[in-house]
């Protein structure tokens, strides 16, 4: 019977630190308002938090999936996209994340918009799963930056030899990904019957 008792409160337990983390995540609510919405101590508040994030990310093997050497199957049978990107491996780009930062240090975080946000680095594949994520750059730093920190760092960013991402103007020129052409506008013609007016359009 006490083995019971434990068994129902540790699974409560488990639930209820799911349920806080997620309210934490999803919705930017503090700590503090967490523990008086739960009636828990602060302190609990971010164990119970802690402990959740541990056990994510012990799932990033399952989450986070590295690109082969195959042509995706996206780009192969798609005769717009095949063979000009048949080396392609998916797109990467930064996002900026709402953050909630220390007053002294709150003006590296501020992002061009005046916001206070992280700037996230994430490199997907085609079928919409995450290769790579870089978080924790403050929300003023340059998205080329970010990817320089993501390409030297020892467990960091790798891109196959022959293989490349797709990525926007912001992260410049170098080998392991493709730029759009400066000065050329993309897409507004992509659906309609007239077709792209040059080579640097089509690519």
């Amino acid at each position: 019977m006490e083995k019971r008792k434990d068994e129902r409160r540790e699974k409560m337990r488990r639930e209820g630190a799911s349920s806080i983390f997620l309210n934490i995540i999803g919705h930017n609510v503090r700590f503090r308002v967490i523990g008086f919405r739960y009636y828990r101590s602060t302190e609990t508040i971010h164990r119970y938090f802690r402990v959740v994030l541990r056990a994510i990310l012990k799932l990033y093997k399952l989450v986070i999936r590295l690109p082969d050497e195959s042509t995706p199957s996206e780009i192969r049978n798609n005769a717009r996209f095949y063979p000009y990107f048949k080396d392609c491996i998916g797109a990467l780009d930064g996002t900026h994340v709402r953050a909630s930062v220390p007053l002294s240090i709150q003006e590296r975080f501020c992002n061009r918009k005046g916001g206070t946000t992280q700037n996230v680095l994430a490199a997907i594949t085609f079928d919409l799963k995450f290769s790579y994520v870089l978080a924790s750059w403050e929300g003023s730093a340059h998205d080329s930056r970010i990817l320089s920190d993501a390409l030297s760092r020892p467990r960091g960013l790798r891109i196959l030899e022959g293989k490349y991402y797709l990525a926007d103007a912001g992260y410049g020129i170098q080998n392991g990904y493709i730029t759009p052409y400066r000065g050329v506008r993309y897409h507004l013609k992509e659906f309609s019957d007239q077709g792209p007016e040059n080579a640097k359009g089509t690519l």
